[in-house]
């Protein structure tokens, strides 16, 4: 059972092992109302908070107001509303700092956006969803990406196939079983079934109409969590079979040079 109510923004699923004499609610929630802020979002209000999170409008002005007492919210008198103050960018960059891997990744990922034409991007599992932590665009061609904080579904995304692809079968199904899109879950699925097979996950127009990527998870042993190495283009220009007998090999390997 979810500890925060609203089941779209929830990052706490049944298939966390929680031990509810240790967890603070409290603290959750008020974590909850920071990821309510999405990629391009600069002020929130309270509505805005109340929606994307399920929690009581009493329970929100108590967070917000304890939040930006912190630090890590700003209350903008002009408009009303809440934005994100620099505690929470003091967290991001002592997470980033100290990401190893990111450091020894971004050079090689590099070399292959430029070598393929296309967006290289890394990223690790947020609740529900793949979280990016970096995007390298091609310099030699117009390529699509996503910047770094962008979220996505873990069904949909080749990044949340690959990640789910590479869990212990119990975890996985526990994972699906939060979600109560089933044509999405076969498809996520019919993904698995890839990764078995290729050992690398695939969204062909399925995230997006022109949009087709391939994703590969490696284990990162010094934070002993797995990330996933993604790439993507537009489906336009850059097809199935591309992705597959080209981009695909060369993922695979620098997944297992980072592992």
């Amino acid at each position: 059972m979810s500890i925060v109510t609203n089941q779209n923004t929830a990052r706490l699923s049944s298939s966390d092992d929680i031990d509810e004499r240790k967890f603070v609610v409290a603290l959750a929630r008020g974590l909850e109302l920071l990821r309510a802020f999405r990629p391009g979002d600069i002020l929130l209000g309270n509505r805005d908070f109340v929606e994307r999170t399920g929690l009581p409008k009493a329970t929100v002005n108590r967070l917000a107001y304890t939040l930006t007492t912190l630090g890590y919210l700003r209350f903008d008198d002009a408009a009303g509303k809440y934005a994100l103050d620099t505690g929470v960018l003091s967290l991001g960059f002592a997470l980033l700092a100290g990401a190893d891997t990111l450091e020894l990744a971004r050079p090689h990922m590099r070399e292959l956006a430029r070598e393929i034409g296309a967006a290289v991007s890394l990223g690790c599992r947020d609740g529900l969803d793949m979280i990016y932590l970096e995007t390298i665009r091609s310099e030699t061609a117009l390529t699509l990406g996503l910047a770094p904080g962008s979220r996505l579904s873990m069904l949909t995304s080749s990044m949340g196939r690959a990640y789910l692809a590479v869990q212990e079968p119990a975890a996985r199904e526990a994972l699906l079983k939060e979600f109560d899109d089933a044509p999405a879950v076969d498809a996520a699925r019919r993904a698995i079934d890839d990764f078995a097979r290729d050992g690398c996950c695939y969204s062909f127009r399925e995230w997006h109409d022109d949009v087709n990527a391939i994703a590969a998870p490696f284990r990162d042993v010094r934070n002993g969590r797995w990330l996933v190495l993604s790439s993507s283009g537009p489906a336009s220009s850059m097809g199935e079979a591309y992705f597959r007998d080209t981009i695909g090999p060369k993922l695979k390997a620098l997944a297992a040079r980072l592992a």
